[in-house]
């Protein structure tokens, strides 16, 4: 049995580190703020153990006029694919360009953001991995930007999107490069209605907690990607297109307790051929449908300097595709929450055969202790 003790360790000894960050002020509505973000993870996977950097991030965000303003954002290119060359630390991956944004800000119902940046797309995809509930998120089938190459990285990709919000309605809608070489472009809409509080994020993001912080929530969300050619081979090409829908509840309890679901249900269209499939220059993606439901309590009353958040989630993938398998995975987990999404510990038990791609992998047993911080 893990000794109870362990979390407050962990966050008396993250909590004691200094980091320092800020805000530049250069003139009359001329700004930069610098930031940075770290996930790492001591993972056992079968048996098999071992420490991985998954994350680590810098952020710089900027106003160059009071409607005007930028996103830069880098990211260990090597650390998210999960490298280990054995290298030193550092030699592993590339440091590359996460996000690069000129935000043109008018009105909270209009807004244009231009360059690299989210794709709109599904609740899970838009918190990206520091926003999540839980630590292993990514074991559904992901869009084409969030492939690892080909048609962006990392759920970005070049291109152009319109957001805003009118009352409890909040939408965005962009056009992209999606997979380049096939002359059309990947079109992504988003739409969400907030039932309770409006939920407050930078942009068009979200987050699939708030600990509480955001007050009773209920928003329903739907996705759509689509693009001509936007699977296969370039000499077997197939259209793909996705339709999602999500949701998140969030209650705060009279004692101070809060409980949280989250869910999504995806549908993707993708007709490939057994030729293209079986191509090494297929860009494949996932043909039929998933979905995953996640539980979680936030305890009101703090242990140590945190509070904290035990959490159960089941996800189930059901490839289209001719002999196919389904797959599954199961994770019961716990977050050590110091700091909102800015300082937090999480240990994780998963089961199963589910992974990002939809189809079926190893089934195994894994556990891991992760630390998250951001300043």
């Amino acid at each position: 049995m893990v000794n109870k003790n362990i979390f407050k360790f962990f966050a008396i000894t993250i909590a004691s580190i200094s980091f320092a960050g800020g805000t530049i002020e250069i003139g009359d509505n001329h700004s930069i703020s610098v930031g940075a973000g770290l996930r790492t993870a001591l993972t056992s996977v079968d048996g098999d153990k071992g420490f991985n950097l998954q994350s680590m991030r810098l952020y710089v965000n900027g106003s160059l006029r009071e409607k005007v303003k930028f996103t830069f954002n880098t990211e260990c290119e090597g650390c998210v694919f999960g490298q280990d060359s054995g290298d030193p630390i550092g030699a592993a991956g590339d440091i590359g360009v996460l996000d690069a944004i000129l935000q043109f800000e008018m009105s909270p119902e209009l807004n244009i953001w231009v360059g690299r940046m989210l794709t709109p797309a599904d609740r899970i995809e838009l918190n990206g991995p520091y926003y999540g509930l839980s630590w292993n998120q990514y074991t559904v089938p992901l869009l084409p930007s969030d492939q690892l190459g080909g048609a962006g990285l990392l759920g970005r990709d070049d291109g152009i999107t319109v957001w805003g919000a009118r009352g409890k309605l909040q939408y965005a809608a962009g056009l992209f490069d999606g997979l380049g070489d096939r002359g059309s472009l990947l079109f992504a809409g988003r739409l969400a209605y907030n039932f309770l509080n409006m939920e407050k994020n930078p942009g068009y993001y979200t987050s699939s907690t708030y600990y509480g912080g955001g007050g009773d929530i209920f928003t329903i969300g739907i996705s759509f990607q689509s693009q001509s050619d936007g699977s296969g081979t370039a000499a077997e090409p197939s259209d793909f297109s996705a339709f999602i829908v999500d949701g998140l509840f969030e209650k705060v309890l009279s004692g101070g307790g809060v409980v949280t679901v989250e869910g999504e249900y995806k549908s993707f269209d993708n007709d490939m051929t057994a030729t293209a499939m079986s191509s090494s220059d297929c860009f494949c993606l996932f043909d039929g449908s998933s979905y995953f439901f996640t539980a979680a309590y936030l305890f009101p009353n703090e242990a140590g300097v945190g509070k904290l958040q035990p959490y159960i989630r089941r996800t189930s993938n059901e490839p289209d595709f001719d002999g196919a398998s389904e797959s599954d995975l199961t994770e019961i987990g716990v977050n050590y929450i110091i700091n909102a999404h800015n300082l937090r510990v999480n240990m994780n038990f998963t089961d199963g055969d589910a992974n990002l791609t939809g189809m079926a992998g190893a089934d195994v047993d894994g556990f891991s202790v992760g630390f998250q911080i951001q300043i």
